[in-house]
């Protein structure tokens, strides 16, 4: 569950006779490139952003790079004493984790070719088919709902900022507002309780989205610990899942067989601490796969991550708070294994963390038109030794 100062770093393993070919995109967290590596984990593309951070990006069929970023200029969170009346609202969502202030199209060279600013939105984005984007905002919700919510931490004189929840926003090509969907208004208060030793500040956190093949929206919710699908015509919850079944998950996406696969963060849960991949069948929510190391302890990352089912079978995982990025078989067989060499700060610690990981094969639209070699980015991949 932690990890060496001198364990190796870039590909440390790899099965090639099992791996899924393709390229790996990733973006180390509050870093200043996103990167795309080769089966070798060799950088063979970066696109830089000198003057933002990056948070995670996700590769269009055109080529274009969709990617959150974060302002650097803007001055730490505050560390409000929890017994002292906490920040205002603008202030008080940059203690959370997870936000960023700008979504940007960058062209293949970092070129600024669409942006769109808003400090509230968090997390996770969707790029719909009509060119709109789907993202989720934190909003205070009312306090007539805020004190009905069950659950989360209270400590003795602790002043408690307005309760947040999430609005799912979609957004048009202008960065107009199309529409918007309370989750707080599907979930319930007193199913969906905040988990025992999570903060009171937020009651959802939600750390991702999808759009499953009915139109329905995929989410995830961190401090409830739920996953559900909301109607995107009317916002009501048509499926829910969640704890005791797992804890703090994060990345839950649909699979080509209508089952749900979800990276189970496994904080707060009874046993030997350890994080999971599972695969629920919605109809019966009856869990019909999942990947735990050997011994579980062996796998683990109490916050962020994600996991990717390829088109082999295999997944693509994020074990995001170490920086390690691997892909198994559905037998559980680790095929390939890439350890970050990136190091950023994240306040007062260096991390080597990466929000979430992407493999696209080599013929994939948004990789048409380009050549790639490792000895165009020699210097880099000898400097960090990939």
């Amino acid at each position: 569950m932690g990890w060496s100062p001198y364990r190796p770093t870039g590909l440390t393993y790899h099965q090639p006779a099992a791996s899924f070919k393709g390229y790996t995109l990733l973006a180390p967290i509050r870093g200043e490139a996103a990167y795309l590596l080769d089966m070798d984990g060799r950088i063979v593309h970066r696109w830089r952003l000198p003057d933002l951070r990056t948070w995670y990006g996700r590769l269009q069929p055109d080529g274009r790079l969709l990617l959150g970023a974060v302002d650097p200029t803007l001055p730490p969170p505050p560390q409000t004493p929890f017994d002292q009346p906490p920040p205002a609202f603008d202030l008080h969502i940059r203690r959370l984790g997870g936000g960023f202030t700008h979504l940007l199209e960058v062209g293949w060279e970092g070129e600024v070719l669409w942006e769109y600013r808003n400090p509230a939105m968090h997390h996770d984005f969707v790029r719909l088919a009509n060119g709109h984007t789907l993202v989720p905002e934190w909003v205070e919700i009312p306090d007539t709902l805020s004190r009905r919510v069950r659950g989360g931490l209270r400590r003795p004189r602790e002043k408690f900022p307005p309760m947040l929840s999430d609005d799912i926003v979609e957004l048009d090509r202008d960065g107009k507002e199309v529409s918007r969907l309370h989750l707080w208004q599907a979930l319930d208060p007193v199913r969906d309780a905040i988990g025992l030793l999570t903060q009171r500040w937020e009651w959802t956190h939600t750390n991702s989205l999808a759009v499953t093949r009915d139109g329905h929206i995929l989410f995830s919710c961190r401090t409830n610990s739920r996953v559900g699908k909301l109607d995107r015509e009317s916002g009501a919850l048509v499926w829910r899942y969640g704890h005791p079944e797992i804890s703090l998950q994060h990345h839950a996406t649909e699979l080509p067989n209508g089952n749900i696969q979800i990276f189970d963060n496994g904080m707060h849960m009874a046993g030997p601490t350890r994080s999971r991949v599972i695969e629920v069948d919605p109809n019966t929510n009856a869990i019909v796969w999942e990947y735990v190391a050997d011994p579980p302890q062996q796998f683990f990352s109490p916050h962020i991550s994600g996991a990717e089912r390829l088109p082999n079978g295999n997944v693509l995982i994020c074990e995001g708070a170490s920086g390690r990025v691997f892909e198994v078989t559905r037998r559980g067989e680790v095929v390939w294994e890439w350890i970050s060499p990136f190091t950023t700060a994240l306040g007062p610690i260096s991390s080597p963390a990466i929000f979430r990981a992407h493999r696209y094969p080599p013929d994939y639209p948004g990789l048409a038109r380009h050549t790639f070699d490792p000895a165009a980015y020699a210097d880099l991949n000898r400097l960090h030794k990939l």
